[in-house]
Order: C-alpha cells, then structure tokens, then sequence
C-alpha cells in the first residue's frame, strides 16, 4: 500500500520531492506596509458643497529601492495627491507604501529592474485602495488612479541618469 501515498496523500498525488525549476530565478514579495501616510482635507466642509466647475488632480509618483541588512529589498512608492478647486486644495494625500522582495538566483544586473518595474507593478493595487478608500472616507468620490506603466517611468529615470532627455509629446490636434 504504501507504493504510490506519500504523507497519507491518495494515489496520483503529486509527490515530495524536488520542485522543477527550483534553481532558476525567484522573486517573493515577504511584506508590505504602509510606511507614511497622510490625508488632508484643509477647508473641511466647505469643499464637499456643490462646485461650478470639476477639480484639478495632480498625482506623482515616485519608485525608489534599497538593500536591507538582511539582504532583501526594501522597494517603496511615493505617492503625492493634490485636488484644486481654483487655488483652494480641496484634498492632499501622501502615502509611502513599501514591499520588502527577496531574490534568488537573480544576476545582480536584473535586481535593479525587478525592484523598480515588477515589484512595484506587483504593490500598486493595494497602494491604489488605499488612495481611494481615503478620498472616500474624506468626503469625495473616491480616487481611482490609472494602471502606472512602471517600465516607461523606468526607461525615463535611465535616459535621464545617461543626460538623455525624452523627446517632446506628439501634437495631437
């Protein structure tokens, strides 16, 4: 009976033993956290009243990493969030939503790429729902930001750190 069960699986079970492509290239997101945050909503109640016009919302973002002593990767996204009515802020949101990644069987070139392209690409919806469940719970309809193509911003932050500078956007009119 005991050809096929291994740890009382039936048979046809898979069995224990060594995972294929074990020992090619890994990457783990261990944790992530919201490491800073802030919501503002400066003028209150007087913000959420009916309005003329829409509001003028200003997102940046930013992607840094770093090394931890335990040699895993800290990679963190910045985010800065401004709502204008006019010159009156309406809301203004930081939030610095970290992931911690450990690699495996990486070449040391692709570490940097991995940290600032798939693990952000990877933290970017649960950073999103924080954004918009804070917009929501400030009294305004929620702030539903765009996928980020984390590979573009990537290429730019290169061709900027190489003195090369992007060519300007297409006239579409």
């Amino acid at each position: 009976m005991a050809d096929n069960e291994q740890n009382g699986a039936g048979a046809g079970a898979p069995t224990l033993g060594p995972i294929p492509g074990a020992d090619g290239p890994r990457m783990n997101i261990l944790a992530q956290y919201v490491k800073d945050f802030s919501f503002e909503n400066p003028d209150g109640p007087r913000v959420i009243q009916a309005r003329d016009q829409g509001s003028r919302i200003n997102v940046g973002i930013n992607v840094t990493s770093a090394k931890t002593p335990s040699g895993d990767w800290e990679v963190a996204i910045k985010f800065d969030c401004t709502a204008k009515d006019g010159e009156r802020t309406m809301f203004a949101i930081e939030l610095l939503y970290c992931g911690i990644a450990r690699f495996a069987n990486v070449p040391d070139a692709q570490i940097e790429p991995l940290c600032m392209i798939e693990v952000p690409r990877m933290l970017f919806p649960f950073a999103r729902q924080i954004l918009a469940d804070a917009t929501r719970n400030g009294g305004f309809l929620p702030l539903m930001l765009d996928p980020v193509d984390f590979a573009s911003m990537y290429r730019q932050r290169q061709q900027r750190a190489a003195g090369v500078t992007a060519p300007p956007p297409a006239n579409l009119s």
